[in-house]
């Protein structure tokens, strides 16, 4: 499976970035150096979190989970968002204490030279993981790219940071970027963090989403009478869609199966990995039934 393999990917390279970085960090006594060892340690959770959920949420249904296993997939992204958090505070409160008590760095240049390999590991990995993502909507594959490339801007701050202090001795550098890195890193966590957790809210699908799903039902509006109740929701990377389709009174079972069946193939086209449940309801019915607020389709009926 694509995702696993690029969750195993991300899991061998941040190993061997974090070994790294922190060997550096100990020998130039660079903050900013050591605060990007910690920074990939939390990368390296992320993936070990990351490959765990993606395998748990590919899993089909069972007893226990009859609706599958996707949320798994918001449970992780939350988790590595957090993971995220905790890094930028330690992060800053590292940096401070080095601008209370300035120290020199020892042998910057090693310091710039870890940092640019460590950034283009993580350049060509993040690529992988996130392309990886985006073509099978999986928030946890996505939360994982995100950690691998904020990782490349800031150890490309780091090595510039390093570079400056090595031409000036411009020590204050050091802890100044440090806070610039972990301002930048909670700003991109708490952005996914709203993509990982409304989720498991049950909230709807984007609208763009939605629209593709009621284009589709336009496109057939000739064979139904009207849908209400129409909702949606995300469960990692599935989409949830359920409806209720009012068919003539006198249509046979077989038709109005068969239109179900149609609808649910086009839908299948334009969303990842949508589940449809259709609810076939005969035109009477209608008269007596109450819709949900604002889920009723805005076509006039015939």
């Amino acid at each position: 499976m694509k995702s696993t393999r690029a969750a195993g990917l991300s899991i061998i390279s941040n190993t061997f970035v974090v070994i790294l970085k922190l060997m550096v960090g100990v020998i130039t006594g660079s903050v900013a150096v050591i605060s990007e060892a910690i920074h990939s340690s939390l990368d390296l959770m992320a993936s070990v979190i990351a490959f765990f959920s993606v395998r748990i949420s590919s899993r089909p249904p069972d007893k226990d989970h009859p609706y599958g296993h996707g949320k798994f997939e918001n449970v992780s992204g939350t988790i590595e968002t957090l993971l995220i958090f905790v890094a930028g505070i330690w992060i800053i409160y590292e940096s401070v204490q080095k601008l209370l008590n300035p120290e020199p760095i020892h042998l910057p240049m090693l310091g710039v030279a870890a940092m640019v390999v460590g950034a283009g590991i993580n350049f060509v990995v993040g690529g992988i993981v996130k392309k990886i993502g985006e073509q099978t909507q999986s928030v946890a594959m996505r939360s994982n790219a995100l950690h691998l490339l904020t990782d490349v801007y800031s150890s490309l701050g780091v090595a510039l940071s390093l570079l400056l202090v090595s031409l000036t001795d411009f020590y204050i550098l050091d802890p100044l970027i440090g806070i610039g890195i972990a301002i930048y890193i909670m700003k991109e966590a708490f952005s996914l963090g709203k993509e990982s957790f409304l989720p498991l809210l049950d909230t709807r699908l984007s609208k763009e989403e939605e629209k593709r799903v009621r284009n589709i039902l336009d496109s057939y509006k000739d064979e139904f009478i009207e849908y209400h109740d129409f909702r949606t929701r995300r469960s990692g990377p599935e989409q949830h869609i359920d409806f209720h389709l009012v068919v003539a009174s006198d249509s046979d079972i077989v038709t109005a199966h068969d239109l179900c069946d149609r609808i649910e193939k086009e839908i299948q086209k334009v969303l990842y990995a949508p589940r449809v449940f259709i609810h076939l309801e005969p035109e009477h019915e209608r008269l007596t039934h109450r819709p949900l607020k604002d889920t009723t389709n805005k076509s006039p009926t015939k």
